[in-house]
C-alpha cells in the first residue's frame, strides 16, 4: 500500500515563500527508522542529514513552492487555508497513493479532509493537527518542505547580498531589512507578502509625511 505525507513550510513569514512538500512510501517503519520528526525539532544540520537520507530511501518525493507573489496575489479571492490546501492537492497528484495524510491548517479536520479528497477524486485523506508527529510520512514531508525552503532563503541572502533573517515577523532581522529597503526604495523588496499586516504598516508609515520631512 502506498502512503504520501504533505506538511508546508514558511506558513507565516511575511517574506520568501512557503513551501509545500510531499512523501511517498509504502512502509512508514521505514522513515520512522530514519529518525525522522517534526522539521522544527530538529537542527539545520540533523535536517540536512535526513533530508539526503529522505531522498535516496523513498520511491518519491516532491515539493511545491509558492512565491510571495503567487501567495498577495491569491490571498485577494481565497483564504491562506485555501491556498495551502490546494498547493497540498497539487504536490500529491504527483504520484498515485491509497492514503494521503496531511498537516491540517484548519480548526475544522473533516472539512478539510473532505475538501481534499474531493479535489483528488476520492482519494483517502485523513487530515490532523500535529499529523507531523503523529505520522512519519509527515515528518518526513515537513523536513522535505523546510531544508528546500531554507535554501531558497540562502539564494534569496545572495541576491540581496545582505542579512535577511528568517522571514518571520518576529524576526529582528527580517523586520529591519524590510523596513530600511522601503525607507531607501518607497516599496516593499521583492518576495515580501505585502498582503500581511505588519508589511502593510510599514508601508503606510513610510507614506506618512511628517512635519521633520519638510
Amino acid at each position: 500500500m502506498m502512503l504520501c505525507g504533505v506538511d508546508e513550510a514558511g506558513r507565516g513569514p511575511m517574506f520568501g515563500p512557503l513551501v509545500v512538500g510531499a512523501v511517498f512510501c509504502e512502509d512508514e517503519d521505514v522513515l520512522r527508522d530514519l529518525g525522522v520528526k517534526d522539521s522544527k525539532k530538529l537542527t539545520p544540520a540533523a535536517r540536512d542529514r535526513l533530508f539526503d537520507r529522505i531522498e535516496s530511501t523513498v520511491p518519491k518525493w516532491c515539493v511545491v513552492p509558492i512565491s510571495a507573489e503567487e501567495i498577495d496575489a491569491q490571498m485577494k479571492t481565497q483564504s491562506l487555508n485555501m491556498i495551502e490546501l490546494e498547493a497540498f492537492v497539487r504536490a500529491v497528484s504527483q504520484a498515485p497513493a491509497d492514503v494521503t495524510y496531511a498537516d491540517c491548517p484548519d480548526v475544522d479536520t473533516d472539512r478539510f479532509s473532505s475538501i481534499m479528497s474531493s479535489k483528488l477524486e476520492g482519494r483517502r485523506v485523513v487530515a490532523a493537527h500535529k499529523a507531523d508527529v503523529l505520522y512519519p510520512s509527515v515528518s518526513a514531508a515537513s523536513i522535505m518542505a523546510k531544508v528546500t525552503r531554507d535554501r531558497m532563503l540562502d539564494d534569496l541572502r545572495k541576491e540581496f547580498s545582505c542579512e535577511i533573517g528568517s522571514g518571520y515577523p518576529s524576526d529582528k532581522v527580517t523586520v529591519q531589512f524590510i523596513e530600511k529597503w522601503i525607507k531607501d526604495n518607497r516599496c516593499a523588496p521583492p518576495h515580501t507578502r505585502t498582503s500581511w499586516e505588519p508589511v502593510k504598516k510599514m508601508l503606510s508609515a513610510s507614506r506618512m509625511t511628517k512635519i521633520t520631512d519638510w
